[in-house]
């Protein structure tokens, strides 16, 4: 089970026309914002990387005006792990649970996602947060990541799991972004 305590989100190369070319599109960037929206309520860390900005562009314009502040590690590897930078904030979090969203899920996130589970963190693909160009490309990056022993979830179940009780403050919100 998610808990806030130890908890955060990495977001993954949701860039340029990349971004608006990947499998439902509209639906990947609306329920990564909603996610986003959902781990500000909580308060929890969030990182987020961008593959070659130079080349790809920056961040889409949806998701990069709610993160807290706008400043993306660069990385130029298809794994974070193996940009030092990343790794340094990793290392530096109290975290040991990372919800992983973005793209493209078989090269990227399936990368950077095993990398940091090989690392012995516990990691979780939220699998409607995550597209490739082809629907058969994020579904073979899910099923490869299961079978390494890496779980999924999905973004309502991640934020409820997170907020665990109708009672909270920041429930309201969580409630709102999912309606």
């Amino acid at each position: 089970m998610l808990k806030q305590e130890n908890t955060g989100l990495i977001v993954v190369d949701i860039q340029g026309k990349l971004a608006r070319l990947v499998h439902d599109s509209d639906t990947l960037i609306s329920n990564c914002e909603k996610l986003i929206r959902g781990i500000n309520a909580l308060g929890l860390p969030i990182i987020f990387l961008e593959q070659n900005p130079e080349k790809l562009g920056k961040t889409v314009t949806e998701l990069s005006t709610i993160l807290p502040t706008y400043n993306p590690i660069t990385k130029y590897t298809f794994n974070a792990g193996a940009t030092p930078e990343f790794m340094k904030k990793i290392n530096a979090s109290n975290v040991d649970t990372w919800l992983i969203c973005g793209i493209e899920a078989h090269i990227c996130v399936y990368q950077t996602a095993l990398h940091l589970y090989q690392s012995g963190l516990n990691i979780q693909i939220i699998c409607d947060c995550i597209s490739s160009r082809t629907f058969a490309n994020k579904n073979l990056a899910i099923t490869k990541l299961a079978s390494r022993g890496l779980d999924t979830t999905c973004l309502e179940m991640c934020l409820y799991e997170l907020v665990k009780d109708c009672r909270v403050p920041e429930f309201k919100e969580i409630l709102s972004l999912i309606k």
